[in-house]
């Protein structure tokens, strides 16, 4: 693995698909959550570049944060839409940042979007609508 990325922390999320498709790391800025995830043997595709559903997982992940560290107590979430941009490869031992932003908060429903990182260069860009499940 390569060295955490500064002000990057382990992600403390819970069950084994996370686990087995991690390890992702936090970092906390003013405008939203950066998920940052290294890409290691066990997320390369035959090619040896990160498999699409690694990027599908870290879009996921980044995008529904936002939504879910927006408010206290943090509302459940659920992915209603995913659409990714899969614009340039990832390979072993690249450090992968995933930036987003809250494009539209409703009652229901939270409209996220935007990109994963290799150090300036995009890879992805990605958009989501997500279920927000508040209490009565």
């Amino acid at each position: 693995m390569s060295d955490i990325l500064e002000g990057f922390k382990p992600a403390e999320f819970h069950g084994v698909f996370l686990e087995q498709n991690g390890p992702f790391y936090l970092k906390k800025t003013d405008a939203c959550w950066l998920v940052g995830l290294s890409i290691e043997e066990h997320h390369a595709n035959y090619l040896a570049i990160a498999h699409g559903g690694v990027i599908s997982t870290l879009s996921d992940v980044a995008l529904s944060l936002q939504p879910f560290y927006s408010e206290r107590p943090n509302p459940p979430v659920t992915t209603s839409s995913l659409t990714i941009n899969f614009i340039a490869p990832a390979k072993t031992g690249d450090w992968l940042v995933a930036e987003t932003q809250i494009d539209h908060m409703g009652k229901r429903t939270a409209h996220v979007s935007g990109k994963i990182f290799r150090d300036d260069v995009i890879l992805a860009t990605m958009s989501g609508v997500f279920n927000i499940f508040r209490g009565k």
